[in-house]
């Protein structure tokens, strides 16, 4: 599997930041701009701490196998795989989500003044913060499930343990 690139990420991040941001100030121009919804950063956070648990859970299972405990339940390789492509298709929709609540809360920086519109630049940015964790979340999962022997010349990963 093919590792994560944070200047992926950040691309993405970006473009759709841009885009949002334009597309924002002429939809704002010929009509009323949509809201940004309470639950987008409660979904996004919802997403980053199943995305930690996984994670946490995985090492865990992992330490017990590589220490011969008894009684260790061990990871498949399958499902570690399914992991790690959760976690990249997770933090490929947070970085563009992100980046689109990001380019709306930078329009919506002009009109702080006005009551409802700063409630939207803060589910705005609370969005972005609760993206950016979900890629790290992502990237601590991608780490986890990460095999000693992958780091060949290649910078892929194998998810199995």
């Amino acid at each position: 599997m093919e590792q994560l690139r944070i200047r992926t990420l950040a691309g993405l991040f970006l473009v759709a930041g841009v885009l949002s941001w334009a597309g924002a100030r002429l939809w704002d121009s010929v009509g009323t701009l949509p809201r940004v919804p309470l639950a987008a950063p409660i979904v996004l956070a919802v997403i980053a701490a199943v995305l930690l648990a996984t994670a946490l859970s995985l090492r865990a299972r992992l330490r017990a196998q590589r220490e011969r405990r008894p009684g260790a339940k061990g990871v498949e390789p399958m499902m570690a795989a399914r992991a790690v492509v959760f976690g990249q298709a997770s933090a490929l929709v947070a970085a563009l989500v992100s980046g689109m609540y990001g380019g709306v809360g930078a329009f919506l920086l002009e009109y702080l003044d006005v009551p409802p519109r700063r409630d939207q630049a803060i589910y705005a940015g609370l969005s972005v913060l609760a993206g950016i964790a979900v890629i790290a979340a992502a990237f601590f999962l991608e780490r986890v499930c990460r095999l000693p022997e992958d780091e060949d010349e290649h910078g892929g990963t194998a998810a199995a343990a």
